[in-house]
């Protein structure tokens, strides 16, 4: 799936406290924003909709390159006679 890009105002020296100490339990913000996400998105969107999602970005697409098939050998159909 395309991914997009998010922003929010945030006042700043909350944003500098947060990152702080989530640097001190070894994790970032980003992963943290992300699981957050995640959450909400299973909260919010119906089941039905996700399942259609998934199926929807594992299914091949149009703009996927097609796998090449390899060309048949034309040394297999010729056959050398020796009389």
């Amino acid at each position: 799936m395309r991914k997009e890009n998010i922003s929010i105002a945030y006042d700043s020296e909350k944003l500098s406290a947060v990152k702080l100490y989530m640097e001190q339990r070894d994790t970032d913000l980003k992963s943290e924003m992300e699981k957050s996400l995640d959450a909400l998105y299973t909260k919010y969107v119906p089941a039905n909709v996700r399942e259609f999602l998934d199926m929807k970005s594992s299914a091949p697409s149009a703009n996927r390159p097609k796998p090449s098939r390899p060309k048949p050998s034309e040394s297999k159909s010729e056959v050398s006679e020796n009389v």
